[in-house]
Protein backbone atom coordinates (compact mmCIF):
# COMPACT_ATOMS: atom_id res chain seq x y z
CA UNK A 1 0.00 0.00 0.00
CA UNK A 2 1.73 3.08 -1.29
CA UNK A 3 0.92 5.56 1.46
CA UNK A 4 4.51 6.59 2.22
CA UNK A 5 4.28 8.83 -0.84
CA UNK A 6 1.08 10.35 0.55
CA UNK A 7 2.55 11.18 3.95
CA UNK A 8 5.73 12.57 2.42
CA UNK A 9 3.74 14.84 0.14
CA UNK A 10 1.53 16.00 3.00
CA UNK A 11 4.59 16.79 5.12
CA UNK A 12 6.16 18.78 2.29
CA UNK A 13 2.99 20.81 1.75
CA UNK A 14 2.73 21.41 5.48
CA UNK A 15 6.09 23.17 5.38
CA UNK A 16 4.89 25.30 2.46
CA UNK A 17 1.73 26.25 4.31
CA UNK A 18 3.74 27.20 7.39
CA UNK A 19 5.38 30.01 5.50
CA UNK A 20 2.21 31.83 4.54
CA UNK A 21 1.83 35.33 5.91
CA UNK A 22 -1.04 36.25 8.19
CA UNK A 23 -3.68 38.53 6.68
CA UNK A 24 -7.28 39.51 7.25
CA UNK A 25 -9.66 37.44 5.17
CA UNK A 26 -12.57 38.78 3.17
CA UNK A 27 -13.35 35.36 1.72
CA UNK A 28 -12.61 31.75 2.65
CA UNK A 29 -12.84 28.34 1.01
CA UNK A 30 -14.65 25.52 2.79
CA UNK A 31 -14.32 21.85 1.81
CA UNK A 32 -17.17 19.35 2.03
CA UNK A 33 -18.36 16.06 0.50
CA UNK A 34 -21.09 15.49 -2.06
CA UNK A 35 -23.45 12.57 -1.35
CA UNK A 36 -22.81 13.18 2.35
CA UNK A 37 -25.95 14.99 3.54
CA UNK A 38 -25.65 17.05 6.70
CA UNK A 39 -27.66 19.83 8.38
CA UNK A 40 -24.97 22.45 7.70
CA UNK A 41 -25.96 22.28 4.02
CA UNK A 42 -29.29 23.92 4.84
CA UNK A 43 -27.43 26.91 6.28
CA UNK A 44 -24.99 26.74 3.35
CA UNK A 45 -27.77 27.06 0.77
CA UNK A 46 -29.66 29.72 2.75
CA UNK A 47 -26.53 31.90 2.95
CA UNK A 48 -26.50 31.87 6.75
CA UNK A 49 -22.74 31.36 7.01
CA UNK A 50 -21.97 34.44 4.91
CA UNK A 51 -24.58 36.48 6.76
CA UNK A 52 -23.22 35.61 10.21
CA UNK A 53 -19.51 35.61 9.34
CA UNK A 54 -19.42 38.61 7.04
CA UNK A 55 -17.19 36.95 4.44
CA UNK A 56 -17.66 35.38 1.05
CA UNK A 57 -17.46 31.56 1.18
CA UNK A 58 -16.30 29.41 -1.71
CA UNK A 59 -17.65 25.89 -1.16
CA UNK A 60 -15.53 23.18 -2.76
CA UNK A 61 -16.44 19.48 -2.89
CA UNK A 62 -13.90 16.67 -2.40
CA UNK A 63 -13.86 12.88 -2.81
CA UNK A 64 -11.58 12.02 0.15
CA UNK A 65 -10.32 13.48 3.40
CA UNK A 66 -6.73 13.01 2.26
CA UNK A 67 -7.41 15.44 -0.59
CA UNK A 68 -8.81 17.89 1.97
CA UNK A 69 -5.55 17.69 3.94
CA UNK A 70 -3.52 18.44 0.82
CA UNK A 71 -5.74 21.42 -0.03
CA UNK A 72 -5.39 22.83 3.48
CA UNK A 73 -1.62 22.36 3.35
CA UNK A 74 -1.37 24.29 0.10
CA UNK A 75 -3.53 27.11 1.48
CA UNK A 76 -6.39 26.45 -0.96
CA UNK A 77 -8.86 25.47 1.79
CA UNK A 78 -9.40 27.12 5.19
CA UNK A 79 -12.00 24.83 6.76
CA UNK A 80 -12.83 21.18 6.02
CA UNK A 81 -16.26 19.96 7.10
CA UNK A 82 -16.60 16.29 8.00
CA UNK A 83 -13.02 15.20 7.43
CA UNK A 84 -12.56 11.60 8.58
CA UNK A 85 -10.38 11.09 11.65
CA UNK A 86 -7.96 8.70 9.88
CA UNK A 87 -6.97 11.13 7.09
CA UNK A 88 -6.70 13.85 9.74
CA UNK A 89 -4.40 11.57 11.75
CA UNK A 90 -2.31 10.72 8.67
CA UNK A 91 -1.74 14.41 8.02
CA UNK A 92 -0.94 15.43 11.60
CA UNK A 93 1.32 12.41 12.05
CA UNK A 94 3.28 13.55 9.00
CA UNK A 95 3.80 16.98 10.52
CA UNK A 96 0.94 18.99 9.05
CA UNK A 97 -0.28 21.50 11.61
CA UNK A 98 -4.02 20.79 11.51
CA UNK A 99 -6.49 21.01 14.37
CA UNK A 100 -9.87 19.36 14.89
CA UNK A 101 -12.34 22.02 16.02
CA UNK A 102 -15.58 20.07 16.32
CA UNK A 103 -17.12 16.62 15.96
CA UNK A 104 -19.03 16.89 12.69
CA UNK A 105 -20.85 13.55 12.69
CA UNK A 106 -20.71 10.01 14.08
CA UNK A 107 -21.72 7.30 11.61
CA UNK A 108 -20.73 3.70 12.35
CA UNK A 109 -23.38 2.40 9.93
CA UNK A 110 -22.35 4.60 7.05
CA UNK A 111 -18.73 3.64 6.48
CA UNK A 112 -17.95 0.04 5.67
CA UNK A 113 -16.51 -2.62 3.41
CA UNK A 114 -18.64 -4.72 1.04
CA UNK A 115 -17.86 -8.20 -0.32
CA UNK A 116 -19.10 -9.28 -3.75
CA UNK A 117 -22.32 -11.29 -3.44
CA UNK A 118 -21.29 -14.27 -5.54
CA UNK A 119 -18.27 -14.96 -3.30
CA UNK A 120 -20.70 -15.90 -0.50
CA UNK A 121 -18.30 -14.60 2.15
CA UNK A 122 -19.63 -13.25 5.45
CA UNK A 123 -18.32 -12.91 9.00
CA UNK A 124 -18.43 -16.69 9.49
CA UNK A 125 -15.98 -17.46 6.66
CA UNK A 126 -14.20 -14.11 6.28
CA UNK A 127 -10.85 -15.92 6.24
CA UNK A 128 -11.58 -16.67 2.58
CA UNK A 129 -10.81 -13.02 1.79
CA UNK A 130 -7.10 -13.91 1.79
CA UNK A 131 -5.70 -13.36 -1.69
CA UNK A 132 -8.66 -11.28 -2.84
CA UNK A 133 -8.61 -7.90 -4.62
CA UNK A 134 -9.95 -4.96 -2.61
CA UNK A 135 -10.29 -1.25 -3.34
CA UNK A 136 -9.73 1.01 -0.32
CA UNK A 137 -9.39 4.81 -0.13
CA UNK A 138 -6.01 4.82 1.59
CA UNK A 139 -5.58 6.93 4.71
CA UNK A 140 -9.32 7.34 5.36
CA UNK A 141 -11.84 6.11 7.92
CA UNK A 142 -12.74 3.30 5.50
CA UNK A 143 -9.07 2.27 5.37
CA UNK A 144 -8.86 2.16 9.16
CA UNK A 145 -12.07 0.13 9.37
CA UNK A 146 -10.74 -2.26 6.74
CA UNK A 147 -7.48 -2.82 8.64
CA UNK A 148 -9.28 -3.41 11.94
CA UNK A 149 -11.81 -5.80 10.40
CA UNK A 150 -9.11 -7.84 8.66
CA UNK A 151 -7.17 -7.95 11.94
CA UNK A 152 -10.31 -9.16 13.72
CA UNK A 153 -10.90 -11.90 11.16
CA UNK A 154 -7.24 -12.92 11.05
CA UNK A 155 -6.82 -12.10 7.35
CA UNK A 156 -3.23 -11.29 6.36
CA UNK A 157 -3.53 -8.14 4.26
CA UNK A 158 -0.14 -8.99 2.78
CA UNK A 159 -1.89 -11.70 0.75
CA UNK A 160 -4.43 -9.27 -0.67
CA UNK A 161 -4.19 -7.07 -3.75
CA UNK A 162 -5.04 -3.63 -2.37
CA UNK A 163 -5.89 -0.80 -4.74
CA UNK A 164 -6.18 2.84 -3.63
CA UNK A 165 -9.50 4.15 -4.98
CA UNK A 166 -11.88 6.95 -3.94
CA UNK A 167 -15.30 5.50 -2.99
CA UNK A 168 -17.17 6.66 -6.13
CA UNK A 169 -14.51 5.03 -8.33
CA UNK A 170 -14.45 1.92 -6.18
CA UNK A 171 -18.23 1.60 -6.38
CA UNK A 172 -18.11 1.83 -10.19
CA UNK A 173 -15.36 -0.79 -10.46
CA UNK A 174 -17.22 -3.04 -8.01
CA UNK A 175 -20.39 -2.81 -10.10
CA UNK A 176 -18.37 -3.93 -13.13
CA UNK A 177 -17.21 -7.02 -11.24
CA UNK A 178 -13.50 -6.16 -11.25
CA UNK A 179 -13.15 -6.19 -7.44
CA UNK A 180 -13.81 -8.80 -4.75
CA UNK A 181 -14.25 -6.26 -1.97
CA UNK A 182 -14.57 -2.50 -1.77
CA UNK A 183 -14.69 0.03 1.06
CA UNK A 184 -16.30 3.47 1.28
CA UNK A 185 -19.07 5.64 2.66
CA UNK A 186 -22.15 7.68 1.83
CA UNK A 187 -23.77 7.42 -1.58
CA UNK A 188 -20.91 5.29 -2.86
CA UNK A 189 -21.48 2.76 -0.07
CA UNK A 190 -25.17 2.60 -0.96
CA UNK A 191 -24.21 1.67 -4.53
CA UNK A 192 -21.63 -0.86 -3.33
CA UNK A 193 -24.27 -2.67 -1.28
CA UNK A 194 -26.33 -3.23 -4.42
CA UNK A 195 -23.68 -5.75 -5.48
CA UNK A 196 -22.48 -7.21 -2.20
CA UNK A 197 -22.80 -7.62 1.55
CA UNK A 198 -21.10 -6.11 4.60
CA UNK A 199 -19.17 -8.27 7.06
CA UNK A 200 -20.03 -6.40 10.26
CA UNK A 201 -22.79 -3.98 11.25
CA UNK A 202 -22.04 -0.60 12.75
CA UNK A 203 -22.84 -1.89 16.24
CA UNK A 204 -20.56 -4.91 15.74
CA UNK A 205 -17.74 -2.62 14.59
CA UNK A 206 -18.17 -0.36 17.62
CA UNK A 207 -17.85 -3.42 19.87
CA UNK A 208 -14.40 -3.95 18.31
CA UNK A 209 -13.45 -0.33 19.01
CA UNK A 210 -13.96 0.78 15.41
CA UNK A 211 -15.51 4.18 16.04
CA UNK A 212 -16.41 6.12 12.92
CA UNK A 213 -16.67 9.88 13.20
CA UNK A 214 -15.60 12.98 11.33
CA UNK A 215 -14.28 16.29 12.53
CA UNK A 216 -14.27 19.81 11.21
CA UNK A 217 -10.59 20.58 10.71
CA UNK A 218 -8.58 23.72 10.03
CA UNK A 219 -4.93 24.71 9.70
CA UNK A 220 -3.72 25.74 13.17
CA UNK A 221 -2.68 29.11 11.75
CA UNK A 222 -6.23 29.78 10.59
CA UNK A 223 -7.61 29.02 14.05
CA UNK A 224 -5.02 31.27 15.68
CA UNK A 225 -5.51 34.21 13.33
CA UNK A 226 -9.28 33.97 12.75
CA UNK A 227 -10.70 32.76 16.04
CA UNK A 228 -13.87 34.85 15.93
CA UNK A 229 -14.58 33.88 12.32
CA UNK A 230 -14.14 30.20 13.17
CA UNK A 231 -16.38 30.46 16.25
CA UNK A 232 -19.15 31.99 14.12
CA UNK A 233 -18.79 29.18 11.57
CA UNK A 234 -19.11 26.56 14.31
CA UNK A 235 -22.10 28.40 15.81
CA UNK A 236 -24.00 28.35 12.50
CA UNK A 237 -23.17 24.65 12.13
CA UNK A 238 -24.37 23.88 15.67
CA UNK A 239 -27.59 25.81 15.09
CA UNK A 240 -28.26 23.83 11.90
CA UNK A 241 -27.67 20.57 13.78
CA UNK A 242 -30.04 21.69 16.54
CA UNK A 243 -32.66 22.59 13.94
CA UNK A 244 -32.36 19.12 12.36
CA UNK A 245 -32.64 17.47 15.78
CA UNK A 246 -36.28 18.63 15.87
CA UNK A 247 -38.11 16.34 13.44
CA UNK A 248 -40.69 19.06 12.88
CA UNK A 249 -38.07 20.79 10.71
CA UNK A 250 -37.27 17.80 8.49
CA UNK A 251 -39.93 18.60 5.88
CA UNK A 252 -38.40 22.05 5.37
CA UNK A 253 -34.73 21.05 5.56
CA UNK A 254 -34.65 17.71 3.75
CA UNK A 255 -35.33 18.92 0.19
CA UNK A 256 -32.67 21.63 0.54
CA UNK A 257 -30.06 19.28 1.96
CA UNK A 258 -30.81 16.57 -0.61
CA UNK A 259 -30.42 18.94 -3.55
CA UNK A 260 -27.15 20.32 -2.21
CA UNK A 261 -25.78 16.82 -1.55
CA UNK A 262 -26.71 15.69 -5.06
CA UNK A 263 -29.10 13.01 -3.81
CA UNK A 264 -32.81 12.24 -3.92
CA UNK A 265 -34.85 12.88 -0.78
CA UNK A 266 -35.43 9.21 0.06
CA UNK A 267 -31.74 8.37 -0.05
CA UNK A 268 -30.93 11.50 1.93
CA UNK A 269 -33.42 10.64 4.66
CA UNK A 270 -32.16 7.05 4.83
CA UNK A 271 -28.56 8.18 5.05
CA UNK A 272 -29.13 10.86 7.67
CA UNK A 273 -31.09 8.41 9.80
CA UNK A 274 -27.76 6.61 10.40
CA UNK A 275 -25.98 9.85 11.39
CA UNK A 276 -25.55 11.27 14.89
CA UNK A 277 -24.73 14.99 15.25
CA UNK A 278 -23.47 15.57 18.82
CA UNK A 279 -24.49 18.82 20.52
CA UNK A 280 -21.81 21.37 21.46
CA UNK A 281 -22.09 20.25 25.08
CA UNK A 282 -21.60 16.62 24.06
CA UNK A 283 -18.67 17.52 21.81
CA UNK A 284 -16.88 19.26 24.67
CA UNK A 285 -17.40 16.28 27.01
CA UNK A 286 -14.82 13.65 27.93
CA UNK A 287 -16.32 11.22 25.40
CA UNK A 288 -15.35 13.45 22.50
CA UNK A 289 -13.05 16.48 22.42
CA UNK A 290 -12.49 16.45 26.17
CA UNK A 291 -10.14 13.49 25.75
CA UNK A 292 -11.86 10.59 24.01
CA UNK A 293 -11.19 11.81 20.48
CA UNK A 294 -7.51 12.40 21.23
CA UNK A 295 -7.11 8.88 22.60
CA UNK A 296 -8.88 7.43 19.57
CA UNK A 297 -6.59 9.39 17.22
CA UNK A 298 -3.58 7.85 18.93
CA UNK A 299 -5.10 4.40 18.47
CA UNK A 300 -5.73 5.03 14.78
CA UNK A 301 -2.16 6.24 14.30
CA UNK A 302 -0.71 3.18 16.03
CA UNK A 303 -2.75 0.87 13.78
CA UNK A 304 -1.50 2.68 10.67
CA UNK A 305 2.10 2.43 11.90
CA UNK A 306 1.69 -1.31 12.52
CA UNK A 307 0.24 -1.73 9.01
CA UNK A 308 3.14 0.18 7.49
CA UNK A 309 0.81 2.89 6.21
CA UNK A 310 2.57 5.76 7.99
CA UNK A 311 6.11 6.06 9.31
CA UNK A 312 5.38 7.11 12.88
CA UNK A 313 2.71 8.29 15.28
CA UNK A 314 2.80 11.34 17.51
CA UNK A 315 3.29 10.73 21.23
CA UNK A 316 0.00 12.53 21.84
CA UNK A 317 -2.73 14.08 19.71
CA UNK A 318 -3.81 16.59 22.36
CA UNK A 319 -2.28 19.41 20.31
CA UNK A 320 -4.32 18.34 17.29
CA UNK A 321 -7.58 19.33 19.00
CA UNK A 322 -8.60 22.95 19.59
CA UNK A 323 -11.86 23.58 21.47
CA UNK A 324 -11.51 27.38 21.72
CA UNK A 325 -13.85 28.03 18.79
CA UNK A 326 -16.48 25.59 20.00
CA UNK A 327 -16.33 27.00 23.52
CA UNK A 328 -16.76 30.51 22.16
CA UNK A 329 -19.63 29.34 19.93
CA UNK A 330 -21.43 27.89 22.94
CA UNK A 331 -21.58 31.37 24.45
CA UNK A 332 -22.91 33.11 21.33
Amino acid sequence: MKTKTLTTAVAAMALMAGGQAAHALDEITVAYFLEWPMPFEYAKVKGTYEEEMGVKINWRSFDTGTAMSAAMASGDVHISVSQGVPPFVVATSAGQDLQAVDVAVSYAENDNCVVRTDLEIDKDNAGELAGKKVAVPIGTAAHYGFLKQMEHFGVDIGTMEIVDMAPPDGAAAFAQGSLDMVCGWGGALRRMKEHGNILLTGAEKEELGILVFDVTSVPASFAAENGDLLAKFLKVTADANAMWADEANHAEMLPVIAADAGMDEAATAETMATFVFPTVEEQLSAKWLGGGAQSFMKGVADVFVSAGSIDAALDSYDGAVNTDGLTAASGM
